[in-house]
């Protein structure tokens, strides 16, 4: 028997954007920044912890030095993994090149899914968007595309997160307003799991927050890194940076003031819980300069996006990224075209977690038909990024010499096993002419309008599993929520 030893394998399909000495000089830039520059920390108790932990804190100024970064990320967790709620099902595994694509958070406006018609986002679309990303196959974990608006102010987040999670088995990943409600959705992901020791062991959630460019902690964002890192709950803390705005207008500048404003809350959270996860990245894109917007679908997302998970592979922290998003108002041709581009830089680039995929205008509204045509795409560059597989069995020599010159391969038992590992469409038309013409003459947009529709209507989901007694505990949790805030008012 021969064994193959020694050998550098490539499983996956991967491009390089950097060299090595240019990631060694946007590392150095980043170092140099939180250590001659820092950030602004406003929170007391935050401050506090940095500045007994080697940090230098000059009123709200945090100066971060050398070798409390370094210490950080030499205790950062090699992987990480999340499951779902309603068992021991592995659904998330952090680790180096392994992507999960889904959608984003907090757009105020949502495409209806009937009328087609932009809108206010509304409490029952977050119901809609988790069971249609339950029944996508390329779609990892779960976010909202949207914000309540019909709902208690102050209470979209808590509201959103106890709906999504009753109707996906796959991951979420939250959002909060406050600690106070990031602790209202801790509960509820502990009530889902089956108690507290259950939730710690088999974590249902990432929680995701922003610092704010440039060099900012503000005191809720910083504050839940605090609680996550408190209860060891895996979490995002990414900033939302506008080249040329709130960041430098070159690339390798905003990637080192996007890197330095994460790292706070990495130092923070590997001090106060060494090992609990962390994920930093976060949107990176450009202010277009004649439309003052923040273009969601320009290349330069692709790209920064891309290099920024090199960098973190650099360090050995996982990339929070984006993509399969657009600047056009709705669903078409210019949204599979920008989604496209992203989709492929994020999946080439091996980013862990991949967000956004249903976002239009800039950000400014969710369409759960762009995340069904994103998840199509995304089947698609997984398949190219799988590379090729090269064994004794592909090879297929041995059936090459039995069919031999002018043979053919259709009734081959070799055949007949891989030919099933082709990628299928879903939505892509392959249909000849005359059975296009027969079927209706359906567009992409049709085909994408009639499988989201199907899924809403048919799809049943997890939510008839979900026990009893878990759903008069959420309620709960969402009455005290309610007198709380009411009590603040």
């Amino acid at each position: 028997m021969t064994f193959r030893t020694n050998y550098t394998v490539n499983k996956t399909t991967r491009f390089r954007l950097l060299s090595e000495d240019q990631k060694a000089r946007i590392f150095r830039g980043v170092i140099k920044t939180l250590n001659d520059t820092g950030a602004n920390v406003h929170h007391e108790e935050v401050r506090d912890i940095l500045g007994k932990n080697g940090c230098k804190v000059d009123g709200k100024r945090v100066r971060i030095p050398p070798e409390v970064v370094l210490d950080a990320l030499a205790s950062l967790p090699p992987t990480t993994t999340l499951y779902s709620w309603d068992g021991d099902e592995e659904m998330c595994y952090v680790e180096p090149g392994r992507s999960y694509f889904g959608p984003g958070p907090t757009p105020p406006n949502f495409n209806d899914p009937d009328t087609l018609e932009r809108r206010p986002y509304l409490r029952k679309d977050a119901t809609t968007v988790a069971r249609v990303c339950d029944a996508l196959p390329n779609i990892g974990y779960v976010q909202s595309l949207g914000s309540i608006s019909d709902v208690t102010n102050g209470l979209a987040d808590v509201y959103e997160f106890a709906d999504m999670i009753q109707n996906t088995r796959k991951i979420i990943m939250n959002w909060a307003f406050s600690v106070e409600n990031l602790a209202d959705e801790h509960r509820i992901g502990i009530v889902m799991a089956g108690g507290e020791e259950a939730f710690s062991r088999r974590p249902n959630f990432i929680h995701y927050s922003e610092p704010i460019s440039p060099l900012t902690s503000d005191f809720d964002a910083i504050g839940k890194c605090l609680y996550c890192a408190k209860h060891r709950i895996p979490q995002v803390y990414t900033p939302c940076c506008i080249g040329g705005a709130t960041v430098p207008a070159t690339h390798a500048g905003q990637i080192i003031v996007a890197m330095s404003e994460s790292m706070v809350g990495v130092v923070l959270s590997q001090i106060v819980n060494p090992g609990t996860c962390i994920i930093i990245g976060g949107v990176q894109s450009i202010l277009d300069m004649r439309r003052t917007i923040y273009s969601y679908g320009a290349p330069e997302l692709g790209i920064m996006s891309a290099a920024f998970t090199e960098m973190l592979n650099y360090v050995g922290l996982p990339m929070y990224s984006t993509s399969g998003c657009t600047d056009t108002k709705k669903m078409e041709l210019q949204s599979g075209i920008e989604a496209a581009f992203s989709i492929h830089m994020a999946m080439l680039s091996g980013a862990n977690f991949v967000h956004d995929n249903g976002y239009t205008e800039s950000g400014i509204t969710g369409d759960i038909f762009q995340t069904v045509m994103d998840d199509e795409i995304i089947g698609m560059s997984r398949l190219i990024g799988g590379g090729v597989e090269v064994n004794e069995e592909t090879l297929a020599v041995e059936e090459i010499c039995n069919v031999g010159p002018g043979g053919h391969y259709l009734y081959e038992d070799h055949t007949m096993k891989w030919f099933r590992h082709h990628w299928q469409p879903t939505l892509m038309d392959r249909n000849s002419y005359e059975d296009w013409d027969a079927q209706g003459r359906l567009t992409m947009k049709d085909r994408i309008v009639n499988k989201t529709r199907d899924i809403i209507e048919n799809y049943e989901g997890p939510a008839s599993r979900v026990p009893e007694e878990a759903r008069k505990d959420l309620q709960k949790i969402l009455d005290a929520a309610e007198d709380r805030v009411r009590s603040q008012s």
